[in-house]
Formats: structure tokens, sequence, C-alpha cells
């Protein structure tokens, strides 16, 4: 879903066995607000269109949009602008956790 809007260097990160926060945390980078804007309202508009009518149990970052978080309950989405991604650098802090880059099918 992410990917129908440009978002990049998608990566999906597997915590199942490190913690009980999320099973998985989806991590991508919009270039600016109005990208990262533009990612998460068409993730939000895509679960809403499922069979199941997925909706976020919070988002949180809207106001800033340098770091937007979409929580799912099991799967966190995390939509960061280059800057902020380097700053927090989740990747790292998650380091033990199995991960998955997902490419562009092209």
């Amino acid at each position: 879903m992410a990917l129908a809007k440009q978002a990049e260097d998608i990566l999906i990160l597997d915590l199942r066995k490190l913690t009980t926060l999320a099973d998985f945390f989806v991590i991508a980078t919009g270039s600016v607000d109005v990208h990262t804007r533009a990612i998460v309202d068409h993730v939000e508009r895509s679960l809403r269109k499922e069979e199941e009518s997925i909706r976020p149990i919070s988002v949180e970052g809207r106001t800033h949009l340098s770091w937007v978080l979409m929580d799912l309950g099991d799967v966190v989405l995390h939509v960061f602008q280059k800057e902020a991604r380097d700053y927090y650098r989740l990747e790292q802090l998650w380091g033990d956790a199995p991960t998955e880059r997902v490419q562009d099918p092209e």
C-alpha cells in the first residue's frame, strides 16, 4: 500500500519474539510533508476498503509530519521523513529483529 504512493526504503521488522508491543513494525520514508501525508492517508483509505474495514487504533504525528505513527494493533506503521528516520534509527534500536526489505516489483 505504501509503495502505491512511492514510499521509500520500506522495511518490516518482525518483533514477535522480542516484545508484546506489536508483532511487526513497518518503517517507510516520505520525502516531504505532502508526500508523508499522502502515504499515511493512502494506507488508511486502503485499509478501510478491505472486507474487514480495518481502522487504526490511533494515528500520531499528523500535525508535524516528520514522523507519523499508525497503530493497527499487531502492526505499527512508522512513516518518517529522512532526517527524522536517521535521527531515531528504529532499525538499530530493534536491531535484533529479523527484517525484510520491501522492493518495488517494477
